[in-house]
């Protein structure tokens, strides 16, 4: 009887270490983001859309996309990847033409890292109503999807595909 109570204690132990090993694992860092680096072009709403991301320094990746119809700015958008303890985060500001912020001086959309594989890594907005997947579909193609919960699953679609301008 001891001896099986201990081997119980054992195997929960064991149970509970590999369970807080995985769940430190989905941390992330911003190496998992790192294959956005590089300058990007597409479609957006009849105009073109243009992206760059610098490679991560220190506890950040930088990037920027400028939205255009007409020969003129649309929307200019800022998107910061900063690395917590809880991994990356992105930090997201809107701009109308003139550099108007959209959101308040103080404020950002934020996103919280959830999982990443090999050239993708999905996002939470912190509000959980929004998901974002960022995928390198190919060398040459950057794609950025947009879920939302549809029958308590996510259902994704592309909201931006880019190819890679030069290099």
């Amino acid at each position: 009887m001891r001896i099986t109570r201990l081997l119980s204690i054992a195997l929960f132990s064991l149970l509970v270490s590999t369970n807080l090993q995985a769940q430190s694992s989905k941390t992330g860092s911003l190496s998992d983001v790192a294959f956005m680096e590089g300058r990007w072009l597409g479609t957006f709403n009849g105009g073109p859309i243009e992206a760059a991301w610098i490679a991560p320094v220190g506890d950040n990746l930088t990037g920027f996309m400028r939205m255009m119809r007409d020969n003129k700015v649309t929307m200019y958008e800022m998107l910061i990847f900063e690395q917590t303890e809880q991994g990356p985060i992105v930090l997201v500001k809107h701009f109308k033409s003139g550099l108007i912020g959209q959101e308040e001086k103080d404020k950002s959309d934020r996103y919280r890292f959830i999982d990443a594989g090999k050239d993708k890594a999905t996002f939470e907005k912190e509000d959980g109503s929004i998901r974002i997947i960022y995928e390198k579909r190919s060398a040459n193609q950057l794609v950025i999807q947009r879920g939302q919960l549809k029958d308590g699953k996510w259902a994704f679609t592309d909201l931006f595909v880019f190819d890679r301008v030069g290099k």
